[in-house]
């Protein structure tokens, strides 16, 4: 059976998220986990396209990128990401053979009936991977995850991250658009957590 077609499109935001080969976790030690931001960073430089937000756990990650007019595609931007990490993991651990385990998986935003309340429940999602993986008890704790950029404006990102601009219409101030986002966050972790009470 032929595998689906892949959506290209320009000015949208594609939530896209991949495993390492067997879903092993190749990517748990700290030196993997930098190395993913070494080649988010050389994406950034070398094509036109934002990241939203990123979240990179021990065997996958998920990324919320927007693709730009006249920029690379989705497919471009991934494959330059996942083959630059594939290259330079094997090289350094000298190994041979494919790291991934398929080909990345996405969701256009734009394309759901709801947008804004998809953007928000992605975002959420991302960010608390690493809580529902018991790596932290609080998203805001974990390293490798652009969420705290959505929370705290001088927060020094590794890489660089631009606000969605579902966020940028939560209210006219960043204040204010944090005191609304947050209420998105207790939604969701009371619809996720709700047996856990949160500080």
């Amino acid at each position: 059976m032929p595998r689906q077609q892949r959506i290209r499109m320009q000015e949208v935001t594609y939530h896209t998220h991949s495993r390492c080969i067997e879903k092993k976790p190749l990517m748990k030690s700290t030196k993997m986990k930098e190395l993913m931001l070494k080649v988010l960073n050389r994406a950034i430089e070398k094509y036109r396209f934002e990241l939203i937000t990123y979240t990179i756990m021990d065997n996958h990650f998920h990324f919320f990128i927007k693709t730009l007019k006249d920029g690379e595609d989705i497919s471009r931007i991934m494959q330059f990401i996942k083959s630059q990490f594939a290259r330079r993991y094997n090289r350094m651990v000298n190994r041979s053979g494919p790291f991934w385990n398929e080909r990345f998986g996405d969701t256009i935003v734009e394309l759901t009936p709801d947008p804004p309340t998809t953007f928000f429940n992605i975002l959420l999602y991302i960010g608390y991977n690493p809580v529902r993986s018991h790596y932290v008890a609080d998203p805001r704790d974990y390293p490798y995850s652009s969420f705290k950029c959505y929370l705290d404006e001088t927060y020094p990102s590794p890489v660089k991250i631009t606000l969605h601009e579902y966020f940028l219409k939560l209210g006219d101030t960043f204040k204010e658009r944090v005191k609304k986002f947050l209420v998105y966050e207790d939604r969701y972790r009371k619809r996720i957590f709700p047996d856990t009470l949160f500080a």
